[in-house]
C-alpha cells in the first residue's frame, strides 16, 4: 500500500505461516491475544482539537442597566500547522500565562527571589482572596501581581487589560516600599544596639569591581611593553617622547651653563 507498513496488523498471521513450516516449536503465547482483540485497523489518525482560551469579563452591555458575567473566546489561527507538529499534544494555554510573561519582562529581577513552592494540600489558592494584594501565608512575589490583576479583570465592571496592570503593579510598589522602609528601620534599631553588620552587597561589589581592574590594569602594562617590543623589532629602537623632551632639556641647560 505505497508508504502504509503493515506488517505490525500481520504479525498474527505471520507466526501462524511460520508455525505450517515448522520454524517454531511452539506458537508465542501472544497469538491468540492478538486474535481475541485484532490491532486497529484504522490508519488516518484524526487531528486533536484545539482548545480556544475562553476569557471571562464582567461588561455593561448597551441597553442593560447592571453589569453581566461574558465570556470571551479567542478566535482559532487560520495558519495551519507544519507537517511536523500536526500530531503533538495539544498545547494547554490559560490567560494568566500572557500576563505572567508580561510582568515578569518588565520586572526580571523578581525572578531572582528566592520563593517557597512547597504546599500542604495542593488546594493552597482555595484559600486565597485575591481582591486585596497581600494574603495571609504567602509571601509577596511576581504571583500576587498576576493573580491580583487576573481578579480585577473578572470581577470589576468594564476593566481593561493595562488599567487592572497598573493598578495591581501600584499595590506591588506600595509594599516593596513598605518592606524596604521596615528593613531599613529594623537595622538602624539593631546597630543603635551595639549589632555590626559586615559589608553590604554594594560594597562587596564595588571591591571585586576594584580587585578586577587593578588585574587588568597590569595586564594591560604588560601587554602594552610586550606590543612596543613588537613594534621595536621590526622598526627599530626608538627613542620614548618622554626621553626626548628629558635630552633636550639636558642639552639646554649645559647650553646655558657654557654661556655663563
Amino acid at each position: 500500500m505505497g508508504k502504509y507498513n503493515l506488517t505490525a496488523l500481520r504479525v498474527r498471521r505471520i507466526a501462524l505461516q511460520q508455525k505450517a513450516t515448522g520454524k517454531p516449536a511452539r506458537l508465542p503465547q501472544w497469538v491468540d491475544v492478538i486474535g481475541e482483540i485484532p490491532p486497529a485497523q484504522v490508519l488516518v489518525r484524526n487531528q486533536p482539537q484545539q482548545h480556544q482560551l475562553v476569557r471571562q469579563r464582567v461588561k455593561t452591555l448597551p441597553g442593560a442597566s447592571k453589569s453581566q458575567v461574558v465570556f470571551e473566546t479567542q478566535e482559532k489561527r487560520n495558519k495551519p500547522k507544519k507537517a511536523s507538529r500536526m500530531f503533538q499534544p495539544v498545547e494547554i494555554r490559560f490567560e494568566e500565562d500572557q500576563l505572567r510573561k508580561e510582568f515578569f519582562r518588565d520586572h526580571p529581577w523578581e525572578l531572582a527571589r528566592p520563593r517557597v513552592v512547597l504546599e500542604t494540600t495542593g488546594k493552597d489558592f482555595a484559600h486565597y482572596d485575591w481582591s486585596r494584594l497581600q494574603q495571609p501565608g504567602k509571601r509577596l512575589d511576581g504571583e500576587s501581581v498576576v493573580q491580583r490583576q487576573l481578579w480585577l479583570l473578572n470581577n470589576v465592571p468594564d476593566m481593561t487589560k493595562s488599567t487592572a496592570y497598573d493598578i495591581a503593579r501600584r499595590e506591588f510598589y506600595r509594599v516593596r516600599l513598605q518592606e524596604d522602609i521596615e528593613r531599613r528601620v529594623v537595622a538602624e534599631e539593631a546597630e543603635a544596639t551595639g549589632a555590626t553588620f559586615g559589608p553590604t552587597r554594594l560594597e562587596v561589589g564595588m571591591g571585586l569591581e576594584n580587585q578586577e581592574y587593578e588585574r587588568w590594569k597590569s595586564w594591560a602594562k604588560v601587554e602594552a611593553q610586550l606590543q612596543e617590543q613588537r613594534n621595536a623589532s621590526f622598526i627599530g629602537s626608538a627613542v620614548p617622547a618622554a626621553a626626548e623632551e628629558t635630552a633636550s632639556t639636558e642639552e639646554g641647560t649645559e647650553k646655558v651653563a657654557l654661556k655663563a
